[in-house]
């Protein structure tokens, strides 16, 4: 038997109960792939991350995510969450942190801010699929409960990665968009048919807030009907808006924040920099702050 210490850990804000709820697992060195799988249902939250030893002297931790019916390669608020137990717990001053996940080696930063932390995830290259049209497109938008009329006219729809890739759609109205109620079952068949598990419904503002985007992310297919924030989603929207020209980006760099979580009572923010090049999207990082809501210990 051994003890493995659990954290409960609402990622992108600083207020417990809100933002993004992630397990973290600090010391998961010995679980096997079916417990961890357990543990991830058991907490039931979006995703839960456990944090292992380097496997190579190229990374100094080796994090893997699992939703509550499958693991994933790259996961947003769960990757803030464990970095930020990983900086209280351990009193980290500013650093960063490389990280062997899923879709590679990727640097993470540490930032103190007054007594706490922010962190900063550098997520994984950038790739855009074929724009979806005509019957797939339909049936994604059907599933979602929009018509034609609801979508932004500016906003293809479109599959975009960096490290765990999201169906974007983008609409008008945030009254709608506040208003969804989709069909999971549909979601989750059309998933299977293109070989992606989330979709990241947004709008993007017009009046000059400090948000620039508003979301909310469907994943039934993967067990996650509704993720509250999700760094995901936000990241690849941040290199979708580059791509077409949907901003103006300042020199090199593209930088907005994202709230996402408001029709389900969990408002959280992300903050999302891209790194432009002629005009294209080359780098994407997001950025949050964190909260630890309880830690227990379980053993096994």
């Amino acid at each position: 038997m051994k003890r493995f210490r659990i954290y409960q850990v609402d990622a992108f804000t600083t207020e417990r109960f809100r933002g993004n709820p992630a397990g973290v697992v600090l010391n998961a060195d010995g679980l096997t792939e079916s417990q961890m799988q357990a543990l991830a249902r058991e907490l039931n939250n979006s995703e839960t991350a456990y944090v292992l030893s380097p496997t190579a002297a190229d990374h100094e931790v080796w994090i893997r995510f699992f939703t509550p019916t499958t693991e994933v390669p790259s996961c947003g608020h769960a990757t803030i969450a464990a970095h930020y137990v990983r900086a209280r717990e351990n009193g980290l001053p500013a650093c960063t942190v490389l990280q062997k996940i899923g879709v590679g080696i990727l640097p993470v930063e540490i930032i103190p801010v007054g007594n706490d932390y922010k962190v900063v995830m550098t997520q994984g290259a950038v790739e855009f699929s074929q724009t979806l049209s005509g019957d797939r497109a339909a049936a994604i938008t059907g599933a979602l409960g929009l018509s034609a009329a609801d979508l932004d006219a500016r906003c293809p729809i479109q599959i975009v990665s960096t490290g765990h890739s999201k169906v974007l759609i983008g609409i008008r109205e945030r009254s709608k968009l506040n208003a969804l109620c989709p069909d999971l079952t549909r979601l989750a068949a059309i998933s299977r048919e293109i070989r992606c598990n989330g979709y990241y419904v947004f709008t993007l503002t017009t009046k000059g807030d400090d948000v620039l985007a508003h979301g909310r992310m469907f994943a039934p297919g993967i067990g996650i009907p509704e993720d509250p924030v999700t760094g995901n989603a936000n990241g690849p929207l941040g290199a979708f808006l580059v791509k077409h020209n949907l901003v103006a980006s300042s020199g090199d760099t593209f930088t907005f924040k994202a709230q996402q979580g408001e029709a389900i009572g969990r408002t959280g923010t992300v903050e999302v920099t891209v790194a432009v090049r002629e005009g294209n999207p080359e780098r994407v990082q997001v950025a949050g702050r964190a909260v630890i809501v309880f830690q227990t210990d379980v053993e096994l």
